[in-house]
């Protein structure tokens, strides 16, 4: 299995809009309370023997000293792809001279929770009830999510990229 990490490119447009739609129904991206067109973001794409396999999208944060995960997904669980497309944007953070990676996941996700804290990430928020504010703006917005938990918060992960800080 040869594994692939590279920036997006133009040439991904289609399959970027397919892996958002497939995994959150649209190329909208709530995070904290914000909007993220994240088929119009940076980010990485994995491919394991020439086909997609991964789509990871971030954000530069105002200011430039963090950095968002706004979309992480992958095609091929345990596989790996996950974990490399997060090692490329925290690689990628620090070239742009980031301090704090972080990234919200919806408190249904304890896939992705475990996760997040197999790979070193630390939680660092709890936003009760965002998700729940997100709704009165986007209607559309999904009231149940995995296994049937009711989606309400958002949980907040971080990694400091200098050293020192934990």
């Amino acid at each position: 299995m040869a594994m692939v990490i590279r920036p997006i490119e133009p040439r991904d447009a289609a399959e970027v809009r397919a892996e958002l739609h497939t995994h959150w129904h649209s190329n909208g991206i709530w995070s904290l309370g914000r909007l993220h067109h994240a088929d119009q973001l940076p980010g990485f794409v994995a491919e394991v023997d020439g086909v997609f396999a991964g789509l990871l999208t971030l954000n530069m944060v105002e200011g430039g000293w963090q950095c968002e995960v706004i979309t992480l997904s992958s095609r091929s669980p345990a596989h790996g792809v996950g974990a490399a497309l997060l090692a490329a944007a925290e690689e990628y953070a620090r070239t742009q001279g980031c301090k704090r990676i972080y990234l919200t996941t919806t408190n249904d996700n304890a896939h992705a929770i475990r996760f997040y804290q197999r790979r070193g990430w630390r939680f660092s928020a709890l936003h009760k009830g965002i998700v729940d504010r997100v709704r009165q703006i986007e209607p559309s917005y999904p009231l149940l999510g995995l296994d049937s938990i009711q989606i309400r918060d958002e949980i907040e992960f971080e990694r400091w990229l200098v050293d020192g800080i934990a």
